[in-house]
């Protein structure tokens, strides 16, 4: 399994970082974790475009993890010309927030006769599913976004990738994470606790009790940018837009 971090940054793009957007490959699959407003920027930098990518999967419906959609679905429409079925997977609502983005952004765009099969696939907080040969399992994530937020367990070809989305610490992180060959995180702040977002000092506290063979921080903001020489590097890896790593 590999793993490329297109966009590693929060809603205010610290640090000059893209939105929240992570491709990941693992044998004959290949899908999007997240599609950030900028998820266009992020792979064009890849050397992909949207036809490189048929399914994504969405941890909730904040425009820096869900809002490129609606630059997606344009891209596969008119330049691209897809030819290929897309399937969106994310938390209910997700087709009709789909759709209400692309009216505010791109008006009458999502009425566009299609000459691909575009198949939305919506999650029930922990109710497994098997997606294009990629088994993945919701987790409730503490993040207000008008519809359920979920921190995402998937499994393929023997590997185990989690991607907690964007959450406070709650204890579902730990059962998703568990044993997990990479565990990707956000880490909003160094050691500030807030609503809805992690930070580094909790993680801390519960690195024991998660598991994971691999930790990567992630959705850092300006602060916790400003104080990544304190982090454990024994314990942790940090994320950057572009960068490629073996899982």
């Amino acid at each position: 399994m590999q793993l490329t971090i297109l966009g590693s940054g929060d809603a205010f793009s610290a640090g000059g970082r893209l939105n929240s957007c992570y491709l990941l490959e693992s044998g004959s699959a290949r899908f999007m974790v997240d599609c950030g407003a900028t998820v266009l920027v992020g792979l064009h930098r890849a050397g992909l475009t949207s036809n490189d990518i048929s399914t994504i999967f969405i941890s909730h419906l904040h425009g820096d993890h869900f809002g490129g959609l609606p630059f997606f679905f344009i891209d596969a429409l008119f330049p691209r010309q897809r030819k290929a079925p897309l399937t969106l997977v994310g938390p209910l609502g997700l087709e009709n927030r789909f759709r209400l983005a692309c009216e505010v952004f791109y008006p009458r765009v999502a009425a566009t006769p299609l000459a691909f099969d575009l198949r939305f696939i919506e999650m029930e907080t922990g109710v497994a599913r098997d997606i294009d040969g990629v088994s993945v399992m919701p987790f409730a994530a503490d993040h207000y976004a008008g519809s359920a937020s979920h921190a995402l367990r998937f499994e393929h070809d023997g590997k185990v990738f989690t991607f907690s989305g964007d959450t406070s610490w709650t204890p579902s992180l730990i059962e998703a994470a568990k044993g997990a060959d990479f565990f990707l995180t956000e880490c909003y702040q160094y050691d500030m606790q807030l609503p809805m977002h992690n930070d580094y000092a909790t993680l801390e506290k519960q690195h024991n009790v998660i598991g994971a063979k691999r930790t990567m921080l992630t959705h850092m903001s300006d602060t916790m940018l400003a104080s990544q020489h304190l982090v454990d590097k024994s314990r942790y890896e940090l994320a950057e837009d572009g960068l490629v790593v073996d899982i």
